[in-house]
């Protein structure tokens, strides 16, 4: 299921569908990417051509921020939110009991193995077969080095646009390999930063904790969610 908001096809599933549409690329050896979207991708596409482009190629557009689901219900369509960071660790618990190959790239050096370490006590069977933080200049040593693992699964956390341009780009090397952009996930499976607590979770509030928690962080949340909403509106009028 998918609905269009905005020029771009979002993948209107519940979590578990999401999961599953996203298990059959991986056992199908496919070569993939999904977009967890947030009303600051919707914006960086409006001035960057190649950044929809990215989007609009992606085999999966899903959800993530609570910006995007207020959006798709303003324009008449209900749908799970799917926060990037339990699709993604589902994801991981899925590919450690089938032995399934990971690779995680971004973040800090201390940070990436801080969340190796936590992941393999939690899923002692997990196979990280490439472990890269985000700071590298030459991308090509990056895809070659994602070549040479061969992983079914990788996780990039760079922030966006820089890590969707990554991964499209590496789409045009690899043969295989779901891949999905997480953000600042590794930060919270590291222990570096808290996630907000599960009231916050369930009603997809999570932005208004860090906001509260990271004040530094309101101006990118204001006036960019009022207005996303705003857009929302004359979207599904004027279209």
């Amino acid at each position: 299921m998918s609905a269009e908001l905005f020029g771009f096809e979002i993948d209107t599933l519940r979590f578990e569908d999401a999961v599953n549409k996203a298990i059959y690329f991986i056992e199908n050896e496919q070569l993939a990417q999904v977009i967890t979207i947030n009303p600051e991708m919707f914006t960086e596409a409006e001035k960057n051509c190649d950044f929809t482009n990215i989007v609009k190629t992606a085999e999966m557009i899903i959800p993530d921020g609570i910006g995007v689901k207020i959006a798709l219900k303003i324009n008449g369509i209900n749908s799970e939110r799917i926060p990037g960071i339990d699709f993604a660790k589902k994801l991981l618990e899925v590919s450690a009991k089938n032995n399934w190959k990971v690779a995680i790239i971004g973040a800090k050096e201390e940070v990436i193995q801080k969340t190796a370490e936590n992941l393999k006590k939690e899923l002692p069977s997990i196979s990280l077969v490439y472990l890269h933080n985000g700071y590298f200049d030459n991308d090509d040593d990056i895809y070659s080095d994602l070549k040479n693992a061969d992983a079914d699964l990788i996780l990039v956390a760079m922030g966006s646009p820089r890590q969707e341009i990554l991964i499209h780009n590496a789409k045009k090397v690899l043969n295989k390999g779901l891949m999905v952009g997480i953000g600042g996930s590794l930060d919270v499976w590291s222990g570096t930063v808290k996630r907000a607590p599960g009231i916050f979770q369930k009603t997809g509030t999570e932005w208004l904790y860090r906001t509260i928690t990271q004040p530094e962080r309101f101006k990118r949340i204001f006036p960019a969610l009022p207005l996303f909403i705003i857009k929302a509106f004359k979207y599904k009028f004027f279209k």
